[in-house]
């Protein structure tokens, strides 16, 4: 999409006379535009926020992430209600997870008996309004997803008065104590 070469420049300090490496997202958009918009010195900056809306630049190159969280596969999904709860807390947003490594040095703590990890993204989890919203992100960060979509819960028709009606076969025993 880019050229890294390109996008990083070297910037003499005006204090300190030494080079430092800097990098701006709105540099980048600003550079994407045709000559004649750059060289005016005018700047239509909503109209800048939109393209930066939509277009997703991406943040590994100004992020000081690790390489190998660059590699890693993340989960765009809705979670489900909890199984033990008739409520629907939690249930309207979209979450990304880390998918699990399969050498990440999984063992059992000895004293407790509990399940330890050496990945240290195991119980990271970011929550977003929408499912765009998520993909951008996550192509933001150049980190490859995978969507899982939600399915519908199918609730049947209930009747209190079914409890009663008659049915053939063994009569069903409701014991009290």
């Amino acid at each position: 999409m880019f050229a890294r070469t390109s996008l990083r420049s070297l910037v003499r300090s005006p204090i300190s006379g030494s080079s430092s490496r800097t990098l701006s997202t709105s540099a980048i958009l600003r550079d994407q535009q045709a000559p004649a918009q750059v060289g005016t010195g005018e700047r239509n900056l909503i109209k800048e926020q939109e393209e930066r809306d939509v277009q997703a630049v991406e943040a590994e190159i100004v992020n000081d992430a690790p390489a190998e969280l660059q590699q890693r596969t993340v989960r765009i999904y809705k979670p489900a209600k909890t199984a033990n709860s008739s409520g629907k807390a939690g249930t309207s947003f979209w979450r990304v997870d880390f998918d699990i490594l399969s050498g990440s040095a999984r063992w059992e703590n000895p004293l407790m008996g509990w399940a330890s990890s050496g990945d240290y993204m195991q119980g990271t989890f970011l929550k977003f309004r929408t499912r765009e919203d998520a993909i951008h992100f996550c192509e933001k960060q150049n980190w490859p997803y995978y969507i899982q979509t939600p399915h519908k819960a199918r609730i049947g028709p209930k009747s209190y008065a079914a409890n009663y009606s008659y049915s053939p076969g063994k009569l069903r025993v409701h014991h009290t104590k």
